[in-house]
């Protein structure tokens, strides 16, 4: 099973189409997406400027910001699947479809060390990767991407957040990178071209 990070940013794009589809129809049965809060948790990072709530709050806001990009997700290709908790993405993909995960589940009511904007949806769908014993990890950016940089330099430019830099060495599958513009590679991948998959 794979998971498969789709970055908020790409979700206001214009081949935000074209990746739901190549992941409903090559994804089926082995492929989870998890969304990035993009536009909607921008908000919340406004508001918490604005009126200086507390992280646990901006947590809690964020993670709906997730299921809101997953509730626009499951809207413009049906074919993707919701699943309310973790245990439901097994369901889902022994259906043969892609699981399209609405993480409400991680709402706290105590602060936490996920509780603040240090980790992103990036730790996040690690998290959910190592939780389900994933094959593979890939995080769908909107930034150039340089291939050659390991995960903390990665991190030190911005790409993926401090956390997964950090909680990755040692993970028992391999981590993904790719440009929104990488859909031949992306689909290559899971048409199982050895090119694209480290082996």
């Amino acid at each position: 099973m794979w998971v498969v990070k789709l970055g908020g940013s790409v979700c206001t794009d214009p081949l935000l189409p074209h990746w739901l589809d190549l992941l409903a129809d090559l994804g089926g049965g082995r492929v989870t997406v998890v969304p990035g809060g993009g536009r909607f948790a921008n908000e919340v990072r406004h508001a918490q400027r604005e009126w200086q709530f507390d992280d646990l709050a901006a947590h809690n806001m964020a993670v709906l910001a997730m299921a809101q990009t997953a509730y626009q997700l499951h809207a413009l290709n049906p074919a993707l699947r919701l699943a309310q908790r973790k245990t439901d993405i097994h369901r889902v993909l022994h259906t043969g479809r892609t699981a399209l995960w609405l993480p409400l589940e991680l709402q706290r009511e105590m602060v936490d060390d996920r509780t603040n904007w240090d980790a992103s949806s990036d730790t996040i769908a690690f998290d959910l990767a190592r939780s389900l014993n994933a094959e593979r990890l890939v995080l769908i950016k909107s930034c150039t991407i340089d291939h050659r940089m390991s995960l903390a330099d990665l991190s030190a430019r911005g790409v993926i957040d401090g956390p997964l830099a950090t909680r990755a060495h040692g993970a028992p599958f391999p981590i993904e990178l790719l440009h929104k513009a990488e859909l031949a590679e992306m689909r290559a991948m899971l048409l199982g071209d050895v090119r694209y998959l480290g082996v």
